[in-house]
């Protein structure tokens, strides 16, 4: 009974729409219908309003002339210029107007024919008035000529204009009507709303009654579900507790392997070195290189981690990854061996690029030496450069990169290949498949971490046993490549030239002793302060400073505030600054802020020195920023 009653209730509500709908379909129809009217109406009103535009133009004619022949001043024809220059674009404009009207298509014909013939009449009296005949100009039979022309022009408008006033009456007669089917049409599909809605109301109240009595029964199983919920979202968070913690823990477990095998390497050569000093110098001296040496692959280590990280300061340009690749034949030689066969392939026509070039350079080398490892045995190993566009599809399916044009740089070995879950892991940092002393695991997460800080993609095509290809995508830059001199060769340590004073401002003392010390022994006058106040105190008192060395992360004042107002008070100082890690002061986006000068530490005396010649002779970047 139930399921018959439902039947009847799902039939009756079909019919009823089917009604409402064929209502609905009936009014938007008489809706257009009046619609059409309606452009109808507005088509003849704007064919009246061109033929009053024609008349009134032709009688503008008439006056202008008038006007000449009776003075004979030129200022008199104005009406008579102005509507000469009308008179064609309003018959051309009559013409299109009338156009779906074969009987008003031949009637404008003839209008705009007597229109011309009256025009040329009244063209060749000022003729005849500019030449001084005035018998001419003001002959009887061409002023009948023209009267009679006015005439046809007068009685093809009345026409016209009789012909629109049928036509609008004949469409305001279907507009009306129009308009009385359109209210029985919403009548009828308010009555069957009304006897529609009035069912669903029935049917609503018996279905909520049984509607009421299931959500009881769900309101049971939704605390199940939520309880469910709870715990799974519990266990979830739980988790990725758990990945996080394993991440950070082989992060920090590998960085500690590493610094604590260069800190060996440090202090057990400074020990060596301090028991060897006496009695044997040159051993000594070997010991303090190995010294120096782990500590450098200790500075390596910390910029390969603000390179994963994409905290490194870049200083990128406008470059020609071509020339970038082929100025780097010698150093892969050195690098990779010549056991192995190097080919290049450039593209021709190549886009340039907007990258920091020693860090793109960097990078290549890291996957050359990847590739060098992968093929113990030999092999061939391709570097090749062409123009490439991801598309929304591919950026669709890759989250971390966006649509558009990018250069590509592609490195390719025929080596071991690797199977998909080294590939799943081959950016995490310390995740490397090499033997033990033969990989850090940072090269490719340094060359993920400096590729998506650049605004680029990195992407690992590999088989196991055929081979891999690494494709760098770094964004296309759509101005001209920069024109960069190539720096000076260094054949000796640049040193001081002449009185020149330095200011040392750093907060930490010994790093401070230590640059004080260094630029002395390279012959320079130096001054120092602890804090941005003590050297603000000093630029004061000294009365030459030639630069401002400071570090930038300082109690207080922060080094790039500090710069600024020496510079600001001192126009003439040149500023070189140094950290060991800066994010937000001189570094924007990850780029270093255009015309700064900085010096990372750790430096060695060698690169202070080039670096501090470099901003004293004006060669880099020196202002405050």
């Amino acid at each position: 009974m139930s399921e018959r009653r439902t039947d009847r209730a799902y039939y009756a509500l079909i019919a009823g729409f089917v009604v409402l709908l064929l209502a609905v379909l009936g009014a938007i129809g008489m809706t257009w219908a009046q619609q059409r009217a309606f452009l109808q109406v507005s088509h003849t009103m704007e064919v009246q309003k061109r033929l009053a535009s024609v008349l009134s133009t032709l009688q503008d004619n008439e006056t202008g002339q008038r006007g000449y022949l009776l003075t004979g001043r030129e200022e008199f024809l104005e009406p008579y210029n102005a509507a000469t220059a009308k008179l064609s674009d309003d018959l051309a404009g009559l013409r299109r107007a009338v156009a779906d009207n074969p009987r008003q298509v031949a009637a404008a014909d003839r209008l705009r024919a007597a229109a011309n013939a009256r025009a040329e009449i009244v063209s060749q009296t000022i003729a005849d008035r500019r030449q001084g005949d005035l018998a001419a100009a003001t002959d009887l039979r061409r002023m009948e000529r023209g009267k009679d022309l006015m005439d046809d022009v007068r009685r093809e408008v009345a026409g016209m204009e009789a012909e629109e006033e049928r036509l609008l009456i004949l469409r305001d007669r279907r507009l009306t009507q129009g308009g009385r089917f359109v209210t029985i049409q919403l009548a009828g599909s308010a009555l069957a709303s009304l006897l529609l809605a009035l069912f669903v109301i029935s049917e609503t109240r018996r279905r909520l009654a049984q509607t009421v009595a299931a959500g009881e029964a769900l309101a049971e199983a939704n605390v199940q579900l939520r309880a469910e919920a709870a715990h799974r979202q519990a266990a979830e968070a739980q988790m990725r507790q758990m990945q996080k913690v394993e991440a950070i823990g082989q992060l920090t477990g590998g960085v500690a392997h590493d610094f604590n095998n260069m800190l060996a390497i440090v202090l057990g050569s400074l020990d060596l070195a301090k028991r060897r000093l006496k009695g044997d110098v040159v051993k000594a001296e070997a010991c303090i290189d190995n010294a120096i040496e782990g500590a450098q692959r200790a500075a390596q280590l910390t910029g390969r981690l603000l390179a994963f990280s994409r905290q490194q300061p870049l200083e990128p340009r406008a470059l020609d990854a071509n020339k970038l690749v082929g100025g780097m034949s010698e150093l892969l030689r050195r690098t990779i061996g010549e056991n192995l066969w190097v080919e290049t392939v450039l593209a021709g026509g190549l886009w340039r690029t907007y990258a920091d070039a020693a860090q793109l350079e960097s990078a290549i080398l890291n996957l050359c030496v990847n590739a060098r490892d992968a093929m113990p045995d030999g092999g061939k190993l391709t570097i090749e450069t062409s123009n490439a566009h991801l598309d929304d599809a591919y950026a669709a399916t890759h989250g971390d990169v966006a649509a558009g044009q990018y250069v590509m740089v592609s490195v390719t070995d025929t080596g071991t290949g690797m199977p998909a879950d080294v590939i799943e892991r081959a950016f995490d940092p310390f995740y490397t498949t090499k033997g033990v002393g033969k990989g850090t695991g940072l090269g490719l997460s340094q060359v993920h971490g400096f590729v998506k800080q650049s605004g680029g993609h990195v992407k690992i095509y590999s088989e196991s046993g055929v081979g891999t290809t690494v494709k760098i995508y770094m964004p296309r830059h759509l101005g001209a490549e920069e024109i960069v001199e190539a720096p000076a060769e260094v054949t000796a340590t640049p040193r001081a030239q002449g009185e020149e004073i330095i200011l040392v401002v750093e907060d930490e003392e010994r790093v401070r002793h230590i640059s004080v010390d260094t630029l002395r022994e390279l012959g320079y006058t130096v001054v120092q302060a602890s804090d941005a106040a003590q050297a603000l105190s000093v630029l004061t008192m000294q009365p030459r400073v030639d630069l401002l060395f400071t570090d930038i992360v300082m109690p207080g004042m922060n080094g790039r505030l500090l710069a600024e107002q020496a510079a600001d008070a001192w126009p003439g100082i040149k500023i070189l600054y140094t950290t060991g890690y800066t994010r937000n002061a001189i570094v924007h986006n990850g780029v270093l802020d255009a015309n700064v000068a900085l010096i990372s530490k750790p430096f060695t005396v060698e690169q202070l020195a080039v670096k501090v010649r470099q901003v004293l002779d004006g060669q880099g970047a020196n202002r405050a920023g």
